[in-house]
């Protein structure tokens, strides 16, 4: 049985041989992630994802030799992408922004459809913050992300929700 921290069989033959260099290894490897990190790369910056995907997976290329624990590579691989994919929408502008939350989870699919309809109508400083707590990461890890201090960061988050709710259940008038 695996624990929550064993990494997939073909990802854990594939990780050490990509940080020793082994590049068939580390294109396999690629290849194998590049699902995942396109999902994440369209949550974020929706109409430049593809920019954002190619992005996160060149970091993590280029970064894979400092990861130094092997069953951290999913968080890492997740945090470097996020990373990559904020940078893009702020490189890009305002034409690249934060969109639909992944519906995996939703009981109802129609759900899916309102959440996403609710995320578009906010800010995009109010969609980022949203999208990254969704993609698990805390306030210290969003103001890293964002390069915004801490404070900003609680501010935006708490603004953020009580915008997504208001949208979400309209008061009866």
């Amino acid at each position: 049985m695996k624990t929550a921290h064993e990494l997939p069989a073909p990802v854990a033959a594939l990780l050490p041989r990509a940080q020793a260099g082994d590049e068939p290894a580390m294109n396999d490897l690629l290849t194998h992630i590049t699902p995942y990190v396109a999902r994440v790369c369209f949550s974020i910056a929706h109409d430049n994802s593809s920019d954002a995907t190619q992005e996160a997976l060149v970091a993590i290329y280029r970064g894979l030799a400092t990861l130094r624990e092997p069953a951290a590579f999913y968080g890492w691989v997740r945090s470097v992408t996020i990373r990559e994919a904020v940078r893009t929408v702020k490189r890009l502008g305002d034409e690249a922004t934060c969109s639909p939350v992944e519906a995996r989870h939703e009981a109802n699919p129609l759900d899916a459809v309102h959440i996403n309809d609710v995320l578009e109508r906010l800010s995009t400083a109010h969609r980022e913050v949203l999208t990254l707590r969704v993609y698990g990461l805390n306030e210290e890890e969003m103001a890293k992300t964002l390069s915004l201090p801490i404070g900003t960061v609680r501010s935006r988050l708490h603004r953020a929700r009580r915008r997504f709710q208001e949208a979400w259940q309209p008061s009866a008038a």
